[in-house]
Formats: C-alpha cells, structure tokens, sequence
C-alpha cells in the first residue's frame, strides 16, 4: 500500500536550474524523522537537567551539556531526514550537502570538546594556580578551534576557495600586520614570559621601563600588557613588550631574601664588641634565620666612623616589616650597650691662625690670635 502511495503521488522541488522529485512518502518519513529527533532531543535535555542536581562530576552533567546533546540529536535527525529525501548529493556552491552538514558535526564536536577541556582545567585549577591554568585552557581551546575550522573546511571541500580568498587579501593582510606589529609585539612577549614565568601574580618585582623604575606587586599578566600595583597604591599598565626587555627584578621568587644594612659607630668605639652586640639582637628575631646565619664585619673605615655590614636572611614575604625591626633593634641595643654612633665629623686646617673676637660680659673685646689675648 504504502508503495502504491509512494508512486501515486510525487513533488517536484526546484532549486536553481536543478530539479529534484521527492515522492509524498519520503516527504513524511523525512517529517517523522525530524519529529522523533526533536522529541527525542527535548526528553534527553530534561533528563540530563534533572541528573546534573544529584551527580558529582557537575562539570560534565549540566545544562550546558544537555543543550550539547539536544544540537547533536536533532542534526543527526536532521541528516537523515535529508537522506531519506535525497538531497544530500545536491550541490550548495560547489559542495555537497552531505559534506556541509558532515563538517558542522566534526566542528561543533570538536568546539563541545575544547570547551569542556577549557572548563574542566579552570575548575579543578588551585586558588594559586589558577591565572596560570587559565592561560593554558584559554590556549587550548583557541587552538582545537583553530585546528577544527580548517579540518571542516577541508571536509566541506572549502579549502580551494579559501586559498583563493587568503590569497585576494593578502595586500590587507600585509598593511593590517603593519598597523598592528605593536599588538602582535605585545602578544607574542606575552607567550615568552608565559613560558619564560620571570615573575606571577602576587610577587613583588622591581624594573626600569623608559627610564622609569616600577617597582610593587603584580596584579594580573594578560596577553597583552601586565599590571603592577606599586606602594604609592597607583596601578602601572606595563605592555608586555616592554616588560619583556627590561631587566626584572623579582623580589619574591625564593622564598629568602637577604637585608644588608651599614652601621657606623664612633672610631672609639671596640668593633667586636659592638659586632657581639648585634648578633646577639639578631638572635633574639625569631623571623632573621640562623641557617644561613648572619654575617657581621667591618666593611669601611669611613669619614667619620667605622662602618660594619650586617647580612641577615628573613622570609621574602616579611622582609620590610623585618628590615625595619631590624635598623631599630640595632639602635636601641647599641644606645644601650653605650657605643656611639656618631654625627658626621670634619676637621679643617687653615695655613696661618686665625683671629677671633670673643665678647665678655662687659661688652670689652678680646681677640685671640696665635694663642695669646689681647
């Protein structure tokens, strides 16, 4: 019966100069197909919804997860119906249906795929590591897009034309890569120091740019500029290319860090006695380290006093508040231990005596020249 229908009743179909002759049935099976996919999608989705509030693996059964499986039911119904009427040999601008719809599937698979890698990396990225996780899922992804868009352009039979059409524009290309070489600049430093990790979100740096010395914490790295909060509280945006040639100075990068200080004391004054001194009151620091342990010695024997160099490694995170204890620890030890540290000191020679005039109480004048008043 339903072959007698089928041959009864045909539709003629004209797309362009080509006509195609599609029986009633075929019509219908192509309809029920459709029907049933979109049916079977919408159940699917629902189900998927409702699983995604009781399972563990959030990041795989979700919402968006069960958009992503109703899309692929309904074109894989969407690809048979057209087979059942078949128009999957026709030909849209030179490629077959088949192909088109062939490279939509292999592309939005491969999208669904990079983006549940991308997804998947962020979430399950520690609190400390995730600007770094973040730089790599978003590389990730951008490149299986990348790498997909070509793969469907080859199934579809596109890759010819779009040759052809690169190869038109490649006069624009050539002036846009011009007018954006500092973008690019930019972007590719921001790989090398990506690779290169000279300094991450957090630590203290230090650097020269135009003359300029930056110094704070960095904020954020993007792929194009890094930003760096410095002690005054005002924000530097720093162009990565720029950041990239200048000679960093990360002042976190190792856990310990060194203070150096100079202590002058008066040339009276017993060294070693004042070097116990302040080893002594280093020691009592729980945060200045005993391994390496300090180091004290005479360094110079300067204008007005003897100066002593104290080394003392502390915490890279603590080392101002440290640095600071320390000058003033230093200060009161020696106030206390009686060993002076004294003002700047000058003594000037004069080739002949010099003449002074000295006022007394009666208002008479007395000079003094050569040691002798008169």
């Amino acid at each position: 019966m339903f072959s007698n229908l089928s041959n009864a009743t045909n539709i003629t179909i004209s797309l362009g100069p080509t006509k195609i002759t599609i029986g009633l049935w075929s019509v219908f099976e192509a309809a029920l197909i459709l029907l049933l996919g979109f049916v079977v999608a919408r159940l699917l989705r629902h189900h998927i919804v409702e699983l995604s509030s009781s399972v563990k693996h959030v990041w795989i059964i979700n919402e968006d997860t069960a958009k992503t499986v109703h899309n692929m039911v309904v074109l894989i119904a969407l690809f048979y119906a057209l087979k059942v009427l078949g128009l999957l040999d026709y030909k849209v601008g030179g490629s077959s249906v088949s192909e088109i719809l062939s490279a939509l599937v292999v592309f939005y698979s491969v999208y669904v795929l990079a983006k549940k890698s991308k997804d998947y990396l962020i979430m399950h990225a520690a609190p400390s590591e995730l600007p770094e996780v973040q730089i790599k899922a978003k590389i990730l992804y951008y490149t299986l897009i990348t790498i997909a868009f070509f793969i469907a352009l080859n199934i579809a039979g596109l890759t010819g034309r779009l040759t052809t059409i690169i190869a038109a524009a490649g006069i624009t290309g050539i002036v846009l890569g011009f007018a954006s070489q500092t973008v690019i600049a930019n972007f590719i430093s921001g790989l090398f120091l990506y690779s290169d990790k000279p300094l991450e979100i957090g630590q203290a740096i230090r650097l020269e740019v135009e003359g300029n010395v930056v110094e704070g914490v960095v904020e954020d790295i993007r792929i194009l500029s890094t930003r760096i909060r410095q002690w005054d509280g005002t924000l530097v945006r720093v162009p990565n290319e720029k950041l990239f040639n200048s000679n960093i100075i990360n002042l976190q990068k190792f856990p310990v860090r060194r203070v150096d200080i100079v202590v002058g004391i008066a040339y009276k004054e017993d060294t070693s006695r004042a070097i116990d001194v302040i080893r002594r009151t280093l020691d009592e620091m729980p945060l200045v380290l005993a391994e390496p342990e300090p180091w004290i010695y005479v360094t110079e024997l300067g204008d007005s006093s003897v100066n002593l160099s104290v080394r003392a490694w502390v915490p890279s995170d603590k080392w101002f508040d440290v640095r600071t204890e320390i000058v003033e620890r230093i200060k009161r030890a020696l106030d206390d231990a009686g060993i002076e540290i004294p003002f700047p000191q000058r003594v000037n020679w004069f080739p002949e005596p010099i003449r002074i005039k000295l006022e007394d109480s009666d208002s008479s004048n007395t000079f003094i020249r050569g040691g002798e008043k008169f």
